[in-house]
């Protein structure tokens, strides 16, 4: 029997617009180093508290409604202290970074100075940041909507003392959809795409390709899947969205069965449309995370089931005991595009949004 959802209203949100794009990645980060935190959304920076746009770097822009950007990850690439910006595009092969230009030239209003960090693979649904290894720098790893493509990821590194990336391939398929858990328990975490999961060998992750199980087949899957043990069975289980259609679910994981893992599925909500970016956060500060998303507006142009439907932004709140997910309104017309950041912006001790996508870049202070 599917869960019951339900619509009710708990954390209230203020909503403020910073710019109307097609910009659909964004980041938070203190970029002036005045402890309070900032946004970065495509072409502007937005420093806080009052969050005026400031300029960040030009992008392209291509298609019916695209911009050349499909990550915004914040790091110190060259050490000097400032955090600077990563970002890659669905299509082009350079990865480049953009240089902080630090006190003076952020007070000028100066662009980041483009460089060049690597040339990675073609057909790149979202870029990624994510600690592999865990020591504290952030390998980069791109998700390919192409079963064809290799999963690749890359450590930053210095090559002749400029910051570059080395490339180790995982293995050499890949899906709509990215996630990163345990899955099968064994203490290490592995890598989710859309049509199966790699297991991350013992030692090092970068010595060799990992362990490929094609154990499912989850259409347009987003990015990214949430792996947690839900039902408190000790396997841990996969939240996802249907990225390109109707359907946010949970996949409950049972014992394996003829030599691979096996999952049960749950319907969240079908009631809406286009879940490509969805957060595993805690929203009211209970200790228990919540799923918060909402509709990835005009994802294919528009071509999409559902596109023209208001787009609306949910937590879901789950119960153990009911094995249920309870769904709360955070804003309505305000969409998302490929990334849910979040942080207690406004220091009020409350967990804040910010989504960056067509229908525009909002922030979502909650009161």
């Amino acid at each position: 029997m599917l869960p019951v959802v339900t619509v009710a209203y708990a954390a209230e949100f203020e909503t403020r617009l910073l710019a109307i794009d097609a910009n659909e990645a964004c980041a938070i980060a203190d970029f002036n180093k005045d402890g309070v935190l900032d946004v970065s959304a495509g072409r502007n920076w937005y420093a806080g508290p009052d969050y005026a746009p400031r300029p960040l770097r030009d992008i392209a822009e291509f298609g019916k409604d695209y911009l050349e950007n499909n990550g915004e990850h914040p790091h110190d690439v060259n050490g000097d202290g400032w955090i600077d910006i990563i970002s890659g595009s669905f299509f082009p092969k350079e990865l480049y970074w953009y240089e902080n230009p630090g006190k003076d030239g952020l007070v000028l209003g100066k662009l980041w100075k483009q460089h060049l960090l690597a040339e990675t693979a073609e057909k790149n649904e979202i870029t990624w940041m994510h600690d592999i290894d865990g020591d504290g720098t952030p390998e980069y790893i791109a998700n390919s909507w192409q079963a064809n493509t290799p999963q690749l990821m890359w450590k930053l590194i210095k090559k002749d003392k400029e910051p570059a990336l080395e490339k180790c391939t995982v293995g050499g398929c890949n899906g709509h959809g990215i996630g990163f858990g345990d899955v099968n328990g064994d203490g290490r975490e592995d890598i989710l795409f859309g049509n199966g999961w790699y297991e991350r060998p013992d030692g090092d992750p970068f010595a060799g390709e990992w362990i490929l199980h094609e154990d499912w087949k989850w259409k347009h899957a987003s990015c990214p899947m949430i792996v947690t043990d839900l039902n408190g069975d000790a396997r841990n289980d996969v939240v996802y969205g249907n990225g390109h259609d109707y359907g946010v679910y949970w996949m409950e994981q049972l014992e394996p069965k003829d030599g691979k893992t096996n999952w049960e599925r749950h319907e969240i909500d079908k009631s809406w449309s286009q879940a490509h970016a969805i957060a595993w956060i805690d929203i009211d500060g209970d200790g228990n995370k919540a799923l918060v998303t909402g509709k990835r507006v005009r994802g294919h142009s528009g071509g999409d089931p559902g596109a023209k439907e208001e787009p609306s932004l949910y937590y879901y709140t789950w119960d153990k005991g009911t094995l249920t997910f309870t769904r709360h309104l955070i804003a309505k017309g305000v969409g998302t595009g490929l990334f849910i950041r979040s942080a207690d912006l406004d220091g009020n001790g409350k967990i804040d949004l910010a989504v960056s996508g067509k229908s525009g870049t909002y922030l979502l202070f909650q009161k």
